[in-house]
């Protein structure tokens, strides 16, 4: 049997609808935007490039569209009016880790993912000095189960010191 052009047509457009009908509806998950992402590590890039320090400020703004200035421990009264805040964990939100002696500028990390109720991934700059972490595990270790008392993933598979955390600024005003 010899297939003109109309037949082929036909039996192609049957394959594809039976093809489109078996294939699963792709879920859009969230996440940080690849392009803010890659820009972020563009800065990153040129810092290290130019013999300058990676900080958490630069690069949580970079990386979250959050637009404050000032030191990680400035962020989270800044935002009370700026942009909605929350003690909830939600992804492309900036979590707030509150100054310590340890930390004394504080610190600020981008929620990358979430994992349950009590773990999440957090990418951020200058945990380790002068290096970007993505991936991070942060694990909520409140009694309340309210994220206010963190310990982060320092190594892989290793937890570090508990950390008190301010809340979550989410973008977007």
């Amino acid at each position: 049997m010899r297939f003109t052009t109309p037949r082929r047509l036909v039996a192609l457009l049957g394959l594809m609808a039976t093809t489109a009908c078996t294939q699963m509806p792709q879920e859009e998950t969230p996440g940080i935007h690849p392009q803010r992402l890659s820009f972020a590590m563009e800065e990153v890039d040129a810092l290290k490039s130019r013999g300058a320090r990676v900080w958490c400020v630069p690069f949580a703004r970079n990386l979250s569209g959050v637009e404050i200035r000032g030191n990680a421990r400035t962020w989270w009264p800044q935002a009370q009016e700026a942009y909605p805040v929350s003690k909830a964990p939600e992804v492309g939100a900036v979590m707030a880790f509150s100054a310590t002696n340890s930390m004394p500028l504080g610190h600020v990390a981008v929620v990358s993912a979430k994992q349950g109720d009590r773990r999440l991934l957090i990418d951020h700059a200058n945990w380790h000095r002068n290096e970007v972490s993505l991936g991070m595990a942060v694990i909520d270790v409140s009694e309340a189960n309210d994220w206010s008392r963190v310990r982060v993933e320092t190594n892989p598979g290793a937890f570090g010191s508990v950390y008190p955390v301010e809340g979550f600024i989410l973008p977007g005003a």
